[in-house]
């Protein structure tokens, strides 16, 4: 029963979690996101940080088996394996066994990763992060079917699929006990929980069965124990034990036990208990058209130097936006205007740059700040949203049409939401040229998008490295 119960739990988030990265039902699961405990934790949503500690406490890792989606996805991969050698009737099957604690590895990654938010490099955490790691795997997928894909996100996304799907299919949830830092977090709480799987020495008969079975290869089957920093409470375990020797209860201390070992076991009453921690746990959080050309062939727009880096409406400033980021790519997917893609530069790898070569960012538009778990977009409203600046429209009058006589145009100001843009009359010209009110312009790109002007805009937008209110 306990088993059954966290696969559908797990099912519904990896399902849930996978069609957000896809871009659907952001206002119905989105809060699946906000689960997440390193978004969480640097979005400072001390709620949902909380309740994770408290499920951890209380029941293990079952975070890691339920709520994450790449332990979920680790599970399902290992599934497949499993399903593979019965469907071939392979004499020879892939066993895991009992293996020590890398922990040389496992804390130096730690270590390394908790440094590396110290001194804001997003870089690592971007890279092994589980969450962003899911994330840019979905992602590259969904944005390669969809022909938009840049080669960075390719190939980090994919390389990313092949080392978790073979990681897991050789090694169980290596991944997990090893190179992860939520999970080694985690580790440091669970080795303290209250209900914990614990082996029954005087049942077992010592078959190794639940040693050779366990994807976490925590199970010490030749000494009884159980290394409960590395167990992710998936329950294979408890399924494989045909003699009951494995049980999940509360930790006695002395001699006073508070379940006693010969009363039988009330499964239905334990899987209530992990469903109502996961459902507390998750109450602590609570279409755009593209814009299309003709059948003519168009120049494809290139990106502008910048004087500073453009950052979503909510992020506050450059710094807030890249110290909070885990690179997850939510807000890539969120976004139907395709304003945001993932940065190939190393200083912001696979984090969210703006650009608006393909798309401007529509004043009632706000889907990025809803969907972001890490709090590196604090929700805005669409009234909110049009009174921020996030950058500045500047005229390059060496491209501008009307400025070099070439044809009058007016684009900029006909679509300006904000009325920034006006076209004024050069002396001894019959030709009007666009003007900027900085002080009324809040960035969004609409000028840039859609100046006929290419490869380059003759007006684009330098972001503000603090946004301002207009």
């Amino acid at each position: 029963m306990l088993k059954k119960t966290r696969i559908v739990l797990a099912a519904l988030f990896l399902v849930g979690i996978t069609l957000l990265f896809i871009g659907i039902g952001h206002n119905c699961w989105g809060w699946m996101a906000k689960l997440q405990f390193l978004p969480s934790l640097l979005a400072l949503n001390l709620g949902v940080v909380i309740g994770i500690v408290l499920l951890t406490l209380l029941f293990g890792r079952i975070y890691c088996s339920v709520i994450c989606p790449m332990g979920v996805f680790q599970d399902l991969v290992i599934w497949i394996r499993r399903k593979g050698e019965k469907l071939f009737k392979k004499k020879k099957t892939h066993k895991f066994k009992y293996v020590s604690e890398h922990k040389w590895v496992r804390y130096g990654v730690f270590v390394l990763s908790i440094v590396s938010l110290l001194v804001s490099s997003q870089m690592l955490i971007a890279l092994i992060a589980p969450y962003s790691a899911y994330g840019r795997m979905v992602q590259s997928i969904v944005a390669t079917a969809s022909g938009s894909v840049t080669l960075p996100l390719l190939i980090t996304g994919l390389l990313t699929l092949i080392i978790i799907c073979v990681c897991a299919w050789m090694w169980g949830r290596e991944y997990c006990n090893t190179i992860c830092p939520v999970g080694t977090l985690l580790s440091f709480l669970s080795r303290f929980s209250m209900f914990r799987l614990q082996i029954d020495e005087s049942k077992c008969i010592n078959c190794g069965k639940c040693g050779r079975g366990c994807k976490a290869s925590c199970i010490d089957t030749k000494n009884h124990k159980i290394d409960y920093s590395r167990c992710v409470d998936c329950f294979d375990c408890i399924d494989t034990c045909q003699e009951g020797a494995i049980q999940f209860k509360t930790v006695c201390e002395g001699k006073s036990c508070a379940v006693k070992t010969d009363e039988p076991i009330d499964e239905g009453r334990r899987a209530f208990l992990v469903t109502g921690a996961v459902v507390a746990a998750s109450a602590a959080a609570h279409a755009q058209d593209h814009m299309h050309g003709g059948l003519a062939d168009i120049i494809a727009k290139k990106s502008p130097e910048r004087a500073e880096r453009l950052v979503p409406f909510g992020a506050g400033s450059v710094k807030h936006f890249y110290d909070h980021c885990t690179a997850c790519q939510l807000c890539v997917s969120a976004c139907k205007n395709s304003v945001l893609r993932p940065s190939s530069d190393l200083e912001h790898f696979m984090q969210p740059v703006m650009g608006y070569e393909n798309g401007y960012c529509r004043p009632e538009c706000t889907a990025c700040s809803q969907v972001c778990p890490a709090g590196a977009i604090k929700p805005v409203t669409v009234e909110q949203k049009q009174t921020i600046r996030i950058g500045v429209a500047k005229v390059n009058l060496d491209l501008c049409l009307p400025a070099q006589g070439k044809d009058s145009c007016g684009n900029c100001s006909y679509h300006c939401p904000s009325g920034a843009i006006r076209m004024v009359r050069q002396q001894g010209s019959r030709m009007q040229i666009p003007t900027v009110s900085e002080d009324r312009c809040i960035g969004c790109g609409a000028c840039e998008n859609l100046c006929p002007s290419r490869p380059i805009s003759a007006i684009t937008v330098n972001g503000l490295s603090i946004h301002h209110n207009a």
